[in-house]
């Protein structure tokens, strides 16, 4: 079992400044190494508070340079927003830099915000994210590749710096559509999936849709790697918990506002926190999450690797406006005392 950290990049205020943001970022992925999780994940985001890292690649070439061992990861490169041929010049230059710690999230995105200010259709996103898909496989396995599809066409081309890592880096498709999920098990490559703030039950729905849909391709669910992202915090001080909390459900606001295509911005660029009728209460997200007190979040962490049963899971560590120390604390306490005790308690 795996432990990595994900980290967003969030600002929840102008209280906050957006280099103190991305330097607390920086600096949660340095402790993430030195308290042993193997992965650091980074977001992308655009044009807005949700998340400041425009670029998960320059997070993870920035950090490669002051970090030794740990996974360097994209969560995800939003593919249809890109160049697919920039992109693999982009990751081969990245690997080599990293030493080959390169980890390769990629995913089709959900932000119409964003869509609108790139000039692309959110509704082709799908089509477009598996076409430029087939490119990066093309572009990272053949020296000379080329494309006639629907949405590009390249001519016979060259990446002049190759990923480090052969054939290619570990490939992850974040998603939780039966099709991708299909794909995924097709051509060997790894997911990235989230129950959000919700309970055992729809990760077993989720542990549900994977085998069925590994089974369609004639594979075991576990012919794959799966990380589980997850909001996990533990402590015996309920206000804190309660701080993390607040900072976990501002994000999923966002992030529901700008999936459902209903974002408030009276400035353009904050978006407003409001709150939903498919909010939980505080209550129902302890009941939901492993938060709580040190042994609660073992507990429940193995009673979730139970049911859904992944190769990784990803904690949630900078969101909104949550206190530095107080988070690097914490990861501290997980590398201290929680992912051995997990470890231990799966025969690691």
């Amino acid at each position: 079992m795996e432990f990595a950290t994900f980290i967003l990049a969030a600002q929840r205020g102008y209280h906050q400044s957006p280099d103190s943001i991305i330097r607390h970022s920086i600096e949660q992925a340095i402790l993430s190494e030195q308290a042993g999780f193997s992965t650091a994940w980074f977001a992308e985001h655009h044009f807005n508070n949700y998340s400041l890292v425009p670029s998960p690649l320059l997070m993870v070439a920035h950090c490669a340079g002051l970090t030794n061992t740990i996974r360097l990861g994209t969560a995800v490169c939003v593919l249809p927003l890109y160049q697919p041929q920039r992109l693999l010049s982009e990751i081969g230059f990245v690997d080599v830099v990293a030493n080959g710690r390169l980890e390769l999230g990629v995913g089709s995105g959900y932000q119409q915000f964003e869509f609108d200010r790139f000039g692309v259709n959110i509704d082709e996103a799908p089509a477009i994210f598996s076409e430029y898909l087939d490119i990066l496989l093309k572009g990272l396995n053949d020296k000379i590749f080329s494309h006639s599809g629907h949405n590009i066409q390249i001519p016979p081309t060259a990446i002049s710096v190759r990923t480090l890592q052969k054939p290619t880096p570990p490939i992850w498709i974040a998603t939780a559509s039966s099709r991708s999920v299909a794909r995924a098990y097709r051509e060997g490559h790894n997911l990235f999936v989230t129950a959000f703030h919700d309970g055992l039950e729809t990760l077993g729905a989720l542990r549900g849709i994977i085998q069925t849909a590994a089974a369609s391709e004639g594979k075991r669910a576990s012919d794959i790697k799966l990380s589980l992202l997850r909001c996990c915090y533990a402590s015996d001080n309920g206000a804190e918990i309660d701080n993390y909390l607040d900072n976990a459900r501002f994000q999923r606001r966002l992030s529901e506002a700008l999936h459902q295509r209903r974002q408030q911005s009276q400035d353009g660029y904050m978006l407003e926190e409001v709150p939903t009728p498919y909010d939980l209460s505080f209550d129902t997200m302890r009941r939901n999450l492993p938060i709580g007190s040190i042994n609660r979040v073992i507990d429940r962490l193995l009673e979730e690797i139970e049911v859904f049963k992944p190769d990784q899971i990803a904690i949630q560590t900078q969101l909104g406006d949550l206190d530095q120390k107080t988070m690097l604390r914490q990861i501290e306490l997980w590398g201290d005392r929680i992912i051995p005790a997990v470890q231990k308690s799966l025969g690691q």
